[in-house]
């Protein structure tokens, strides 16, 4: 469906495990590119070797009232169908896979009644994200709803696999005993590196004119939100703008980026394309010469991050500048390019003209060094083991 991979590539290394797999899901989330259409609201299908149960809910924009209502029709509708899921499927296990924790209701339920094994797998730091980034009070109802699932599944859950690294203080905070906590990161799936497709007519043009003009392409593909700090990288382009060797371009699509392009509108440096498949996304990297990731400055990250986006910026084996103040930074542990502070067009500049100047032999080593540590450490084959692993060991 899109956008969320994470267990579908998980599903996908376990079933080939020789387990079976289902995923239980709500028919809309703004997180996928495709959603499920149905009149029913149960619909029980299989898509590539994996058992998909879909709970009929009701679509939304924003993060407002319309998000909340999905969230408790989902959860209502699967507590109510709990003894079907457990008395059907037979769980031995039970993940709890999602950004709020409230599905975690949902999950003990089940697992209490087919006698199975219980896991939260944290995403984000839920109710503390929406009160960090949105400003939220503890006391305001939804967050309050959404803390008691958070404190629940630390006291309930057998394990938790929590997806960013420095998470143990908090979750112990909320109760957790720590020899429940467990690390894995995303990951990336080799295959889809090997099966790539070609990029599409128009976006190979554009960057290939470029590379006759002989440009340094900056390169960036993903999304376009506040999130992203592409403001930052349009300042950088600003910066650079007497610079005729250096050329940015983002690839893809997002709220703000009607909003980029006019801030961009008088840089001649800068091309906006837009999204592309992920199965070309190996193909743009390929003909780009500098890859850029940008975040904003913001106390959340002080527990880690886990973007799939650097994975495969890394397995492009491009020297990447990573503008995050995180303390796990993969481009320092790889030493696969350089590291700066958010926010900072200025150092990002520095950085850029640092690896212009850069031999192609050490720009080679920095690629090689960034996909052997993937390899070696971010395969889902890798780490769906790890995960069967902490299963098989509580």
């Amino acid at each position: 469906m899109g956008m969320e991979y994470r267990p579908y590539y998980l599903a996908q290394e376990w079933i080939k495990q020789g387990h079976k797999v289902t995923i239980l899901a709500a028919t809309f989330s703004h997180l996928r590119k495709n959603n499920p259409e149905q009149d029913k609201d149960i619909i029980e299908e299989q898509k590539d070797g994996i058992q998909y149960i879909w709970i009929k809910t009701p679509p939304y924009e924003g993060n407002g009232v319309g998000r909340i209502k999905n969230m408790f029709t989902f959860i209502q509708k699967t507590l109510f169908k709990a003894s079907y899921f457990a008395k059907n499927y037979q769980p031995d296990v039970v993940i709890a896979s999602s950004t709020y924790p409230s599905d975690n209701y949902i999950a003990r339920k089940i697992s209490k009644l087919a006698k199975a094994k219980y896991i939260f797998e944290v995403h984000d730091l839920w109710p503390l994200s929406p009160m960090e980034l949105g400003n939220m009070s503890k006391y305001h109802p939804f967050i309050a709803t959404m803390q008691h699932g958070e404190d629940f599944a630390y006291r309930k859950a057998n394990a938790v696999v929590s997806m960013l690294p420095k998470t143990k203080e908090h979750m112990a905070a909320r109760g957790l005993s720590l020899d429940k906590w467990h690390y894995i990161p995303n990951g990336i799936v080799i295959e889809d590196w090997e099966s790539s497709e070609p990029l599409k007519e128009t976006h190979l043009k554009q960057l290939s004119e470029l590379k006759t003009k002989n440009k340094t392409i900056i390169g960036y593909t993903g999304g376009h939100a506040i999130s992203n700090s592409l403001d930052t990288i349009i300042e950088t382009a600003r910066l650079l703008k007497d610079n005729s060797k250096i050329h940015f371009v983002l690839i893809g699509n997002g709220t703000e980026k009607q909003k980029l392009i006019e801030q961009a509108k008088e840089l001649n440096n800068i091309s906006f394309l837009d999204s592309i498949p992920k199965n070309q996304i190996p193909s743009a990297l390929e003909l780009m010469d500098i890859l850029l990731i940008t975040w904003n400055k913001s106390p959340l990250y002080r527990f880690g991050i886990s973007p799939n986006k650097i994975f495969d910026y890394m397995m492009a084996k491009k020297p990447i500048i990573h503008a995050s103040d995180a303390p796990n930074t993969f481009v320092e542990e790889a030493n696969c390019g350089i590291s700066v502070e958010p926010e900072n067009p200025n150092l990002i500049k520095e950085a850029i003209l640092k690896l212009q100047k850069t031999s192609i032999t050490d720009l080679q080593k920095m690629g090689k060094n960034g996909k052997e540590f993937i390899l070696k450490n971010h395969d889902y084959k890798v780490l769906s083991k790890k995960f069967i692993d902490i299963i098989e060991s509580i």
